[in-house]
């Protein structure tokens, strides 16, 4: 596997494993993320898994004292002992199985109060409403990345057919379990937040769960998402059970 590393600052590197965005490279990118999780390096503080990349964040002191040890180089410092941890990592990933992928089943209620820009979407589309859903529920689903707002994921798989560009103002609040299209990414609000996405459905799911101090997030990198379609009358039962859980 190939691997490159810059120093990010005093106290962290960026490890890069690819150029855009791919299921080999996130596959990648999960691999090493679930390693360091498993038997993180001394002096290594949290890691950041983003869409090529990994960033590792460090205790540069730590570090330091055993980098001094080994060469003159001292700035960043730390940053070659991490380097040194990471690349032994990488070597040794084929020897372990990575975390089997989760199946996540998401229902959605498409359209009308729900999906404000569904009409939108299948107009550009010039398809029915009705056909955007069947796209939609069909896509190979995988999550990439967990950003922008609190357990927001950046799902990639969309069907090409209805790969839509972000609205062109932005609302100033978009209700929690939003679901959207933004370009060739489909992605749910967790929470209630301004955004561009096209919205085309809800979930009745909570994605946050600030109270659940173990695992605060529903979905995560390398999560396989299933949406299905749902009626009103059975978002407001998922709902109302979920609230009274």
């Amino acid at each position: 596997m190939t691997a490159t590393y810059y120093p990010l600052g005093e106290a962290a590197i960026l490890v890069s494993l690819g150029t855009k965005i791919d299921p080999a490279v996130h596959e990648a990118v999960r691999s090493l993320s679930y390693a360091l999780a498993q038997a993180p390096f001394h002096g290594m503080i949290e890691y950041v898994a983003a869409y090529t990349n990994v960033t590792v964040f460090y205790d540069p002191v730590e570090l330091a004292k055993e980098q001094l040890r080994q060469t003159d180089e001292a700035l960043p410092y730390g940053f070659q002992v991490a380097r040194q941890h990471i690349a032994a990592i990488l070597r040794d990933m084929g020897k372990s199985a990575a975390q089997e992928a989760r199946v996540v089943r998401v229902p959605v209620c498409y359209g009308g109060a729900y999906g404000p820009d569904m009409a939108d979407v299948a107009s550009y589309h010039h398809v029915s409403e009705a056909d955007i859903v069947r796209q939609h529920t069909s896509g190979d689903y995988l999550v990439y990345m967990i950003g922008f707002a609190p357990g927001f994921p950046y799902v990639g798989g969309l069907p090409k057919a209805i790969a839509t560009p972000r609205r062109k103002s932005p609302r100033v609040s978009i209700p929690a379990g939003s679901v959207g299209i933004a370009g060739e990414q489909t992605g749910i609000y967790p929470i209630a937040t301004p955004g561009g996405w096209q919205i085309i459905g809800r979930t009745p799911l909570t994605l946050f769960r600030p109270g659940n101090d173990e695992d605060p997030t529903l979905l995560h990198a390398g999560d396989k998402l299933v949406f299905y379609a749902i009626d009103e009358a059975e978002y407001q039962a998922l709902q109302k059970a979920g609230e009274s859980a």
